[in-house]
C-alpha cells in the first residue's frame, strides 16, 4: 500500500471540510458575474417589451450570448476538473487497492470517482467494494459513508 496522498493544503481562512461543508461556491461567478449579466437581461428584456426597436432586441440577444458563455464558460470549467478528478483517482487507487479491485477501475462511474475523492486511502478499498457491487450507486451516498474526510480546496 502507499502512503496517504496529501490533501490540498487548506487556505488560511478555510474552516475545515466535511460533508455538511464540502460545496464550494465561485464568488466572482456566483455572487458577481452571474447576477449581473441575469440583471442585464432581464433589464434589456424589459426594456425590448416597453419599446420594442432594432437596438433594444440587439440588446436582447446580446444579454442572450453574455448569460450563455457565463454559463458554457462554468460548465466547461467544471468538466475539466471533473476530468482532472477522474485520472487523478484512477492513478491513486491503482496505488491503494489490491489488484483484483484495481483490475475493475474502469467500472467506476466517473461520478463515484469524484465523490470518492474525498476518502482517506484506508477506507477506499471498502467504498470501491461497495461501489462495484452496486450498494452504493450516488456520489452523495458515498460522501456520507466518508468517516476521514480528506479536504479537496482546489475546486474550480
Amino acid at each position: 500500500m502507499a502512503a496517504p496522498s496529501p490533501a490540498a493544503p487548506a487556505p488560511a481562512s478555510s474552516p475545515p471540510q466535511d460533508y455538511a461543508s464540502h460545496r464550494r461556491m465561485n464568488r466572482l461567478h456566483h455572487f458577481v458575474a452571474t447576477p449581473l449579466v441575469l440583471a442585464y437581461l432581464v433589464f434589456s428584456v424589459v426594456e425590448f417589451v416597453r419599446g420594442p426597436s432594432v437596438a433594444a432586441g440587439l440588446h436582447v440577444v446580446f444579454a442572450l450570448g453574455v448569460m450563455a458563455l457565463a454559463v458554457s464558460s462554468r460548465l466547461m470549467a467544471l468538466t475539466v476538473q471533473d476530468r482532472v478528478i477522474r485520472l487523478e483517482m484512477r492513478l491513486r487507487l491503482r496505488d491503494v487497492l489490491m489488484p483484483p479491485q484495481a483490475a475493475r477501475i474502469h467500472e467506476i462511474q466517473p461520478r463515484h470517482l469524484v465523490a470518492l475523492r474525498f476518502a482517506a486511502d484506508e477506507e477506499l478499498p471498502g467504498l470501491v467494494e461497495r461501489v462495484l457491487d452496486g450498494t452504493l450507486t450516488s456520489g452523495d451516498a458515498i460522501k456520507r459513508e466518508i468517516r476521514n474526510w480528506q479536504p479537496d480546496h482546489l475546486r474550480a
